[in-house]
């Protein structure tokens, strides 16, 4: 059987590997037969060096080509969609007529919009200060390592979705690392890539492609100096390991690993609206089968009899709703550990907790629950993430004590409350909300917290474990394309060397920080050196 080839400095080549891999067919609980290559270190070092290749040419690349061949690329993959959803569906079992016609469309949609920042640089946040003639912008920062995760294998993939998008509008090569349970799907995205680089004429280094490495050889490349930043979702082991090896050498590295993403229901709103309260949970918690990095794993609620009936009630309509498949035997595997873990922890099994019942690679439908004294004697373990259709439900005896259990919570991405309309929760929520804000990156009101929109606010991100460092985001320009820069400071360059963007008039609309004024003129007077 052939091997794939990997992308390497603008060719595609056949690898020089240490063994192959394949994917599975999550449906069929069966491997696809189609071979793809585990690169070894040389093909590291040769992709290392075709990105620092490229770099040193994209430094001289107009911000208009690199948005060029983003939106050509957002073309190519539109023009191929058909083909690259049934591949993806078939490799990662997400519906291909639904869900990954939506995740497409939000897929090239990321790309225009890294494309039209890329051509506006107010990103850059450039800085003028006349008065000193010190002036500071931020710029691309050197070759960038995407490793992708295994549920969104468009829109976060390493080779198409935000982290590459935004490397790339920032002005840095991509090195891209497939994720192991979709290489085809990444494969084809690639090779639309190499064709919009061809089209458009950028360095052929400026995007390659590999779709596994050694676990040492992925540390060996976070520390190596030709590698400038790298971005990373996956799990919380293998990123940290990644992060280790990356701090040792002070190399930025944004990781989202982990979140149980808490909501809180509090009594006044259990009283006015738990049956819908429950579907919404329901609908969320199983959407994806439960894979979404933003499903709510934990749900607190006051024990009281609203309370009591309310996990009846959620579990019922877990019971009843169909079971998903899994994107992974692995996936089965994990939420299968981390259901055990909760219950070695003091959880109870209201339904659900056990393997099977839908096509393929399965788990049923899982609800469970805990005292909130239980709680906040074993957090810890408590928190383990069951990624797949379960949720657990934190029963606790007053609103006081919600506040202590939201007060023992690691970092999440997001957390939600609901409240009753009537303003009869407000007493509540004021006393819970401080503990709860300062745990995650992005805090809801009356509403579950699945979808990430692509928006200039968003923050998709949040405290650690949730990700690595809590003021970057992967979601939401220009907040997205910093992570992958650097600052730049020239203290009396002279006009003509400094970057368009720090020089006197505005190159084209861009909003500058003048001397403490946001504005798109020009500087007035230009400084005396």
């Amino acid at each position: 059987m052939t091997t794939h080839q990997v992308l390497i400095a603008g060719q595609w080549r056949d690898s020089n590997s240490t063994g192959t891999f394949q994917a599975d067919d999550p449906r069929a609980a069966a491997p696809i037969p189609e071979d793809y290559p585990v690169s070894s270190w040389a093909e590291c070092e040769a992709a290392l060096d075709a990105a620092a290749t490229a770099y040193d040419q994209l430094r001289s690349v107009p911000r208009e080509d690199i948005a060029v061949f983003l939106e050509a690329y957002a073309d190519r993959i539109e023009s191929r969609g058909d083909e690259i959803r049934a591949l993806a569906a078939r490799e990662t079992a997400l519906p291909a007529d639904t869900r990954l016609v939506g995740e497409l469309g939000r897929t090239t949609g990321q790309l225009r919009l890294a494309a039209a920042a890329a051509r506006t640089a107010s990103w850059c946040l450039p800085i003028i200060d006349s008065a000193t003639n010190i002036r500071s912008c931020y710029a691309s920062i050197g070759p960038v390592a995407v490793f992708g995760p295994n549920n969104f294998p468009l829109a976060f993939g390493s080779i198409s979705g935000g982290d590459f998008a935004t490397a790339l509008a920032a002005g840095n090569p991509v090195i891209a690392k497939a994720n192991s349970m979709h290489p085809g799907t990444t494969r084809l995205l690639a090779e639309e890539a190499k064709f919009a680089i061809d089209e458009t004429g950028l360095p052929p280094g400026t995007v390659q492609l590999l779709y596994r490495i050694a676990h040492s050889d992925g540390e060996k490349l976070a520390r190596d100096p030709r590698l400038a930043a790298i971005g990373y979702t996956g799990s919380r082991h293998a990123g940290l390991v990644l992060k280790t090896a990356a701090d040792s050498v002070g190399k930025p590295i944004y990781l989202e690993l982990s979140s149980v993403n808490p909501v809180v229901v509090l009594p006044g709103a259990l009283i006015e609206r738990s049956e819908a309260i429950a579907d919404e949970l329901t609908g969320s918690c199983l959407m994806g089968s439960g894979q979404f990095c933003t499903n709510p794993g934990m749900v607190i609620v006051q024990g009281d009899a609203a309370g009591q009936q309310f996990v009846e009630t959620v579990a019922a309509k877990f019971s009843q709703a169909p079971v998903g498949t899994l994107l992974s035997k692995s996936g089965q595997n994990g939420l299968a550990s981390a259901v055990k873990t909760l219950q070695s922890a003091g959880a109870e099994p209201v339904c659900g907790g056990e393997v099977g019942g839908g096509e393929g690679y399965s788990y049923a439908n899982t609800v469970l629950k805990v005292t909130g004294d239980r709680f906040l004697v074993n957090a810890e373990a408590l928190q383990t993430e069951a990624f797949g259709g379960s949720t657990l439900i934190v029963v606790a005896n007053s609103t006081e004590q919600i506040a202590e259990i939201l007060a023992k919570l690691e970092g999440n991405l997001t957390g939600c409350i609901y409240s009753a309309t009537d303003g009869s929760d407000d007493r509540h929520y004021e006393l819970v909300v401080p503990h709860l804000r300062q745990r995650v990156g992005r805090l809801l009101n009356d509403q579950m917290p699945t979808g990430v929109a692509v928006s200039a606010a968003m923050n998709h991100g949040g405290p650690y474990p949730a990700t690595g460092h809590p003021g970057f985001t992967a979601v939401g320009i220009p907040g997205s394309i910093t992570r992958f820069t650097m600052l730049q400071c020239f203290d009396h360059v002279r006009p003509h060397r400094l970057p368009d963007i720090l020089q006197d008039p505005n190159p084209g609309n861009v909003w500058r920080l003048i001397d403490g004024q946001w504005t798109q003129a020009d500087v007035v007077e230009p400084v005396a050196t």
